[in-house]
């Protein structure tokens, strides 16, 4: 794939954005390469957790903009709908974890595709732009929808429209962010948390996910039907029937995700 490297280990797709001379920004082949890289996670049976990062001192710079600018390339609008929107609807998607670990600067598009995830994990060193407002754009892959939710209306518009930097501990204390661990053992913690979660009963996971999908448009009687519609498939999986025996019996349980 184009600037998109693949590893899986102990369950965990390790999907890694390697444009590092370019702050692992995205052209139109590595954001397709991208989608297809998520494609394969979501049906991979072998594939228990997804955890993205970037390769180098970023994690991701968003969009190339030489790309972006050039009078015969495709254009914001399709880089937009044909590129971005599709990874953060993917994400919100896929039927299992999904960790974000922001190894570096995380920029514009690359900002938002990290604060999608499920979690999103940080290194001391990495930092949180919202960089649109420089260049005249509006904040896209889901930014306005997710880092309001995230941090509150009035943090995420003051950030938006500054674009100011935000440290990994400043993200950590304003709720943008899960942990943040020292740059030395970043990814061994990230590994960690990931192969944790690909352990974890994964079916179940994935019904949360449609669950927190929902929080925001739902009323709390909706969102009250909905978790017992969720809670009946999941107390129908083989996960719950493994995760009570387990329980019972005092040992350790081994979930399969279904």
């Amino acid at each position: 794939m184009s600037h998109i490297n693949i590893h899986t280990e102990s369950g965990v797709r390790i999907i890694t954005l390697d444009r590092a001379d370019k702050f692992n920004s995205f052209v139109r082949q590595m954001a397709l390469d991208f989608q297809s890289a998520l494609d394969d996670a979501a049906v991979d049976p072998g594939v228990r957790c997804i955890l993205i990062t970037g390769s180098g001192k970023a994690f991701c710079a968003g969009q190339d903009l030489a790309e972006a600018t050039n009078p015969n390339g495709i254009g914001l609008t399709r880089i937009v709908s044909e590129h971005y929107n599709p990874v953060i609807q993917k994400i919100r998607q896929m039927p299992k974890p999904v960790i974000a670990a922001v190894n570096g600067v995380a920029a514009g598009a690359g900002a938002n595709i990290a604060l999608c995830c499920d979690i999103v994990i940080a290194a001391e060193s990495a930092s949180f732009i919202q960089a649109f407002s420089k260049i005249g754009l509006i904040p896209d892959s889901g930014g306005t929808y997710t880092l309001p939710r995230l941090i509150g209306l009035q943090r995420a518009s003051a950030l938006m429209m500054t674009g100011d930097k935000v440290s990994a501990a400043d993200a950590l204390s304003m709720g943008m962010i899960y942990k943040v661990f020292a740059d030395e053992t970043f990814m061994s913690q990230a590994m960690a948390l990931a192969t944790q979660m690909a352990a974890m009963p994964t079916y179940g996971l994935a019904l949360t996910k449609q669950a927190l999908n929902r929080t925001f448009e739902n009323t709390l009687t909706d969102q009250l039907a909905l978790e017992d519609h969720l809670q009946t498939l999941a107390g129908s999986s083989d996960d719950y029937r493994e995760g009570t025996e387990a329980f019972l019996q005092k040992r350790k349980p081994l979930f399969k995700g279904h």
